[in-house]
């Protein structure tokens, strides 16, 4: 399937990431990783080193073997050591940095994900069996927080909608709830509602049925060529590029077919800021901030991260727009 890029004017060569931060895909799939180094984009606009001698090590990933031979789209990379070191993952704090320093202890083997709700096919997967039995490819995406700052990140997964044919969903099956790992021992945000963003955890979301069955949408299990490090939701969480990042659900256990429009974490706790279908579109902004452009974290120290124009669905409005043909997308945003 091809995926198309977003115009190169808006990622230039000036954002190429240095070889030290992302080999070639052959070469991750024997188990070469990228460096972890250099500056990190820490909350409070300040450089911080997170695995220092007084911070936890990061938890051991696994490298993956994955769909390598199609060409990759013509996109600048986001540093590795950058995608894991700034993340929402509310359950372990509402810093960005939070979640890095307070993953590392989360037990992700064994892991099950059940799919339940109308399908007649309900069942439970071993994930990391899933992942040996299944075949993965590497996708590679423009990603866009609604806090206007965006990546591009090289998942590595598997289609949602593939997967979700294996339980053989009922015609009564409109939309798709997911659901995170609710376990406050492991995941100090859900100890406190203060700690964890003000969310009533565990946390929820949804996508309505021809959104999850769309080629692009994916459950993805790695980065970079290994698998997912806690913080980036470990071991499997969605990704739907056309949406805001909190559309993607990290840690997930549990997957229902619905007929009904389910509740999500983010339109429960602040309905006036956060919609159901959350597609990126300039043209809605945030209550407290324009959305109209976006910063990209590219290479470099802080001050070169790039300010450009933010793209409607994201850059994947060839792909996806159809999908809302008629509908008032500031009404339902």
């Amino acid at each position: 399937m091809l995926i198309k890029s977003p115009p190169p004017k808006l990622l230039t060569e000036a954002h190429a990431t240095p070889e030290s931060a992302y080999v070639s895909r052959r070469t991750l799939i024997k188990g070469v990783g990228a460096g972890i180094g250099g500056l990190l984009l820490a909350r409070n606009a300040q450089a911080l080193d997170l695995f220092g001698a007084d911070k936890p090590q990061a938890a051991p990933r696994k490298p993956l073997d994955f769909a390598a031979d199609k060409p990759a789209p013509e996109l600048a990379l986001t540093p590795e050591a950058k995608v894991t070191t700034h993340n929402n993952f509310y359950e372990f704090g509402t810093g960005k940095t939070d979640p890095a320093e307070h993953s590392q202890q989360l037990k992700t083997e064994p892991w099950t994900l059940t799919v339940e709700g109308e399908v007649e096919k309900p069942g439970t997967v071993d994930v990391w069996k899933l992942m040996g039995e299944i075949g993965l490819e590497e996708r590679i995406y423009r990603m866009r927080c609604v806090e206007a700052w965006s990546m591009v990140i090289p998942w590595v997964g598997f289609e949602l909608g593939k997967f979700l044919k294996r339980f053989a969903p009922t015609s009564r099956a409109k939309y798709v709830a997911f659901e995170t790992l609710y376990d406050p021992e492991q995941m100090p945000g859900q100890r406190n509602r203060y700690v964890g963003g003000g969310v009533d955890y565990p946390y929820v979301e949804g996508l309505r049925m021809d959104e999850a069955m769309h080629p692009l949408s994916i459950l993805s299990v790695g980065l970079y060529g290994k698998t997912l490090p806690p913080q980036n939701g470990a071991p499997i969480r969605l990704v739907v590029p056309w949406k805001y990042g909190f559309k993607g659900i990290k840690s997930i256990v549990k997957i229902k077919l619905v007929e009904h429009m389910p509740p999500t974490s983010w339109n429960k706790l602040a309905p006036q800021e956060y919609g159901f279908f959350a597609n990126v579109n300039p043209a809605v902004d945030h209550p407290r901030w324009s959305q109209a452009s976006e910063r990209f974290i590219g290479p470099g120290g802080l001050f070169s991260v790039k300010r450009q124009p933010t793209l409607p669905f994201n850059g994947y409005a060839e792909e996806v727009a159809s999908l809302y043909s008629g509908m008032d997308l500031k009404k339902f945003y």
